[in-house]
Parts: structure tokens; sequence; C-alpha cells
């Protein structure tokens, strides 16, 4: 049982950093009783939805005043309740946070959106890629040479969404014990990205970071901070950022200047930026020069600050994840194990993502319903499996 078994949580389904949370959520203990609505898009139900894992469902259809009612039943008995749709689709549901609140005052309400409840994109569309796009995130990601890179939607998404759903929800969770009040957690995709930024905004303010795309010590400009490729087409990366790191670096590359002597190891000459080109085209040549398995033999388990660049394919397999049972395989599919450990209330994932309303019997039964009403229920078309 994880730290958050005895929490419930009522999941509206949704895409994206909404089921993301509730995926953490659940691995880590808590019941997570997902809503699906009938007939609306359905990703659920498949091995390979690893999102949708430790969940159960039950389908209600909302447009029916019954089915409003049912799920406010559910959060009656709930800790907290999860949505992602657009601001005040909830609201014209007879869903908001007033309506819930009224029902369960101590229900800690979790709004997951992109730009948040309030402001002149809070109505608009958008993805993982436009959110971040306004908080400096995106223009900083990528080569000279090329446009801005999206970083999979792992930055916005998951790190400015879901973590701070999380976080947030979390907290006032904990902030209900004590007042017994629950309330609202506003989390807006791009003010998890901008609060995310926080030390590269200090970089700026302290001079240490320039406008430009590849021209700082974090993002690619750095001759000791970047991945490179080896002589067989595969790609190792290195982070060699205190001096003593970068003093191995230069050791291990056997890294020469013109005269035959190894470059300059004090911290001043490593963060001259004149240099870094130069040092840059040097590095790029020897690297070359041998394969990624090569380069693994000579740094990895070093303070070089070191590491394979490996595929999805190639990750589950890698010692030190082998040694962290960082994955697991269920229905064949591999997939991340729960993060983060605990020592004592360990956290396990829990079923295979299950079909929209696959326990929608077992639910309103827990809610105390006879077998006639649920069969009611079904009949009237308020409920399905």
């Amino acid at each position: 049982m994880g730290p958050l078994a005895g929490i419930r949580i009522i999941e509206m389904a949704g895409i994206g950093p909404g089921p993301f949370a509730c995926m953490l959520l659940a691995d880590m203990g808590a019941e997570v009783i997902r809503i699906d609505r009938p007939g609306a898009l359905d990703l659920s139900g498949n091995p390979g939805d690893i999102v949708g894992r430790g969940r159960r469902s039950i389908a209600i259809n909302l447009k029916q005043k019954q089915g409003v009612e049912m799920v406010l039943q559910l959060v009656a008995s709930a800790d907290a309740l999860i949505e992602g749709f657009r601001p005040g689709v909830m609201e014209k549901l007879g869903l908001g946070p007033e309506v819930c609140l009224k029902r369960n005052a101590k229900l800690v309400y979790g709004r997951m959106t992109g730009w948040g409840q309030e402001g002149p994109l809070s109505q608009a569309a958008g993805h993982d890629i436009n959110y971040i796009a306004i908080t400096g995130a995106l223009e900083a990601i990528g080569r000279k040479d090329s446009g801005p890179v999206p970083p999979l939607n792992l930055v916005g998404d998951y790190a400015g969404g879901s973590s701070y759903l999380v976080m947030g929800l979390l907290a006032a969770l904990l902030e209900a014990r004590n007042s017994g009040q629950g309330q609202v957690v506003d989390a807006a995709i791009s003010d998890g990205v901008i609060n995310l930024m926080s030390a590269i905004y200090g970089f700026k303010a302290s001079g240490m970071w320039t406008g430009g795309r590849a021209e700082n010590f974090l993002d690619g400009g750095a001759h000791f901070y970047d991945t490179y490729e080896c002589s067989d087409g595969r790609w190792i990366s290195v982070g060699s950022i205190e001096p003593q790191f970068y003093a191995l670096l230069v050791e291990k590359l056997e890294l020469k200047s013109a005269d035959g002597k190894s470059e300059e190891t004090s911290y001043a000459a490593q963060l001259d930026r004149s240099r870094w080109p130069g040092l840059k085209e040097k590095i790029k040549e020897i690297i070359k020069t041998r394969t990624q398995a090569q380069w693994c033999e000579l740094m990895e388990g070093s303070d070089v600050c070191f590491g394979p660049v490996l595929s999805m394919d190639e990750a589950p397999n890698h010692p030190h994840n082998k040694a962290r049972k960082a994955f697991f395989e269920r229905d064949s599919v591999m997939q991340p194990a729960p993060a983060p450990k605990f020592s004592r209330t360990t956290s396990e994932a829990g079923r295979t993502s299950v079909a929209a309303g696959a326990d929608s019997r077992e639910i309103l039964r827990e809610l105390g319903l006879q077998e006639a009403a649920i069969d009611e229920l079904f009949e009237q078309g308020v409920v399905k499996s």
C-alpha cells in the first residue's frame, strides 16, 4: 500500500496532464475513480494505455440530471476531484467548484488547464508546445542553426502541468485536514513552466545567460555540457560542469592544445566563452574516434558526468535502470515503474487500464444502490458499462 492509501480521488476523464497526475496518485496508493462519458473518445482499456493504469471506471451520462447527481454522490465520498476541461465546462455541467464544495466542504478541487482559469488566453485551445512558448522555455531549447525544438511534451504537460497539480493537490489535502475546508487548485501549465524556469531567469539576471540558443552552459553552448556523436553513429552525453569534473574530462579525452599541452583546466579558462566553439570542435573530433560502447567503457561511472544516449528500447536494459527496477513488464508492455520510491509505504502500479464503465455496477453498489435501481439506471442510459 502506498503512502496515499485511504485517499479517494474522482477523475473526470480527459487527456494529457490530468490522467498522468492521476496515474502518479494511483501509483502512490490513492483510490482513483475515473468518470468516463459514454460516446466520448476513449483511449482506455488496452495494455498500451500506461497512463490509465490503477483506476476504476464508471461511465456516466452527464447530460442527464441523474448522471450529475451520481457524480455529486461520488464527490461527497471523495477527498479530491481532478478535471481538465476548458474553464467553465464543469460549471455548465452543474459540477463546478461551488456546487461540489457545498456537497463536500473538505473537497480539494484540482483544475488542470494550459492557460489557467482566467486571463486573455484562458478560453483558447492549445497544447504543450503553445503553453511553453510564452514562458521563455521553448525559445531557449534548440541549436543555433535551427528553430526552437519541442522537448516532446515533457516540459509542459507533465513537468509544468501534472507535477504542479499533484504538488498543489497534496498541499491542499494536508491543509484541509487542519482547517476542515477544501479549496480550488488552479494548475496552469504555463504557470508551472514559468516556475520551473526560476533558476534560468536567475542566471539571466546575474548575467550568466544570453538570449541566444546554444550559447550558454546548460543549453548545449558549452563544450563541457552537450551531446556528441560517436564513430558508430550513436551518441553520448557529457555534463562536466564543476572544475574537478571538467579536469577529469580533459584527462579522459587527452584533450591537447596546439602546443601539445593539456588544455588549461582552471575554472576561469573553462568558462571562457570565446574558447567554447574551438574546444567543442576538438571534442567532436575526439569522440568520433570511438564507438559509444568504447566511450562507456572509458567514462561511464566516473566523475566525468557521463551517460550514453539510449533509445526507449534500450533504456529498460541499462544495468542501472535494471538495478533500480525502474521499468517493469506487464501484458507484454514495458512501462515505467512508480516513482519516487518509499522505504516503508511502497508504491505499486495498479491494474492495467480498464475500458470505460468497466466498474460501473461495483461503484454503484458501493454508493448503496440496490440491484433494481442499478438496472433502471442502465435501462435509462444514465450509466453504462
